[in-house]
């Protein structure tokens, strides 16, 4: 839950469900190879290559835009990339230039729309279309990805406390957990799911912020895991934890859990050992991640928005928190660090999702007009969630 979130008054993983996080990882996140138990690159899409040229065009905040493919008056100027090696796999359709070959799933929640756009700013994919969504329900996803077959995307809808499986060829849901509208927490129910993320078994794991917990769920809408206690919104972590909003699954089958109480990351082995549990110097964490390095990357949701980099004893290592300006975050959701050491970043209320170079401490890409809200091509309104998809899908 991002916009509207507010904080109220996890067992051992499964051998099996450890294997599938393991593969989903490999197979839908583009991050950095490393030793057991940080982010690895996929092998779907491998490294991003491409880089910004040194005299990029900027837009009026200063940052440097993407272009959509169908520009019209509000059309932002067209950042200079070049293209990514990544081949495209055989039968696939064509790798795009530039950042992301496979393309950006972006979860723009106040569009109440996902979309998937290049580097460029052409969009390949969106949704919902006329006959997506069931009879008399909207869509305001807060994350969304997309699962390791491809064929599917899970999107978690807090505003509306339910978990949507989105079929991309047919752009229609096919699957829904959780009673539209109705928070609570009895069974088959959800109050305020973030992170849901699509298993290689087929199973999702999502963050249930507000029920203080993290389910594992099948095809048959059954919980065949849990971490943390129901209604028990206390950091003890294994056994509970302080309103969880970020399950990330991570390579050796084990999570990082992110708490917004006490502003605390947990990461679990498979087996469900803590193997840290540290304070993260931020007022609102969200949706903490590895790098290359085993290293916690976390974005502070808050006003003066701030991304922190962490060691797993809870070491500053550094800090991007401009307080004004064209750097500045205002509430950033998520912060996922990238092959070759920058972070993607969702800023939702100003706009845009950017990419940072945290050597530089600069904003070398973006897409969608800082501060200007709207609908037309480049132009986001809360974007909440991001995902890079692998080559060939979209």
């Amino acid at each position: 839950m991002r916009a509207q979130r507010a904080v109220p008054a996890r067992a051992p993983l499964a051998l099996a469900g450890a294997a599938a996080l393991l593969v989903f990882i490999g197979a839908t996140r583009l991050l950095a190879g490393g030793p057991s138990g940080t982010p690895s690159t996929s092998p779907s899409t491998g490294p991003i290559s491409a880089a910004v040229s040194p005299v990029p065009q900027t837009d009026p905040a200063g940052s440097v835009v993407a272009t959509p493919s169908d520009p019209g008056p509000s059309a932002d100027p067209t950042p200079s990339v070049s293209p990514s090696a990544v081949p495209s796999p055989p039968g696939a359709r064509p790798a795009h230039p530039g950042l992301f070959p496979g393309g950006l799933l972006i979860a723009d929640r106040g569009n109440g729309r996902l979309l998937v756009v290049t580097s460029g700013g052409q969009v390949l994919w969106r949704f919902p279309v006329k006959g997506s969504l069931p009879r008399g329900q909207s869509f305001a996803a807060d994350d969304a990805f997309i699962a390791p077959d491809g064929r599917t995307i899970v999107a978690n809808d807090d505003t509306h406390q339910v978990i949507d499986r989105i079929d991309i060829a047919t752009k229609r849901i096919v699957w829904q957990y959780g009673h539209y509208g109705v928070p609570s927490s009895r069974p088959g129910y959800l109050n305020g799911p973030d992170d849901a993320y699509p298993l290689a078994n087929g199973r999702i794991i999502v963050a249930d912020i507000q029920n203080c917990r993290i389910i594992e769920i099948d095809p048959a809408k059954r919980i065949t895991h849990q971490w943390g206690r129901t209604g028990v919104c206390t950091n003890h972590a294994p056994q509970t934890f302080g309103s969880p909003n970020g399950d990330t699954p991570l390579p050796d089958g084990g999570l990082l859990i992110t708490e917004i109480r006490g502003s605390r990351v947990v990461r679990l082995s498979a087996t469900g050992r803590v193997i840290f549990d540290i304070h993260v110097p931020t007022v609102y964490p969200s949706d903490a991640h590895l790098d290359a390095k085993g290293n916690v990357i976390v974005a502070d949701y808050a006003t003066i928005g701030a991304v922190v980099a962490v060691t797993p004893t809870g070491r500053l290592l550094w800090r991007y928190a401009p307080a004004s300006g064209p750097g500045r975050l205002d509430h950033p959701s998520l912060a996922v660090p990238l092959a070759d050491g920058r972070i993607l970043i969702n800023d939702d209320f100003r706009e845009r999702v950017v990419l940072l170079d945290p050597r530089t401490k600069r904003i070398v890409w973006q897409y969608g007009r800082t501060d200007r809200a709207g609908t037309a091509p480049g132009r986001l309104h809360i974007p909440d969630g991001v995902d890079i998809a692998p080559v060939g899908i979209f």
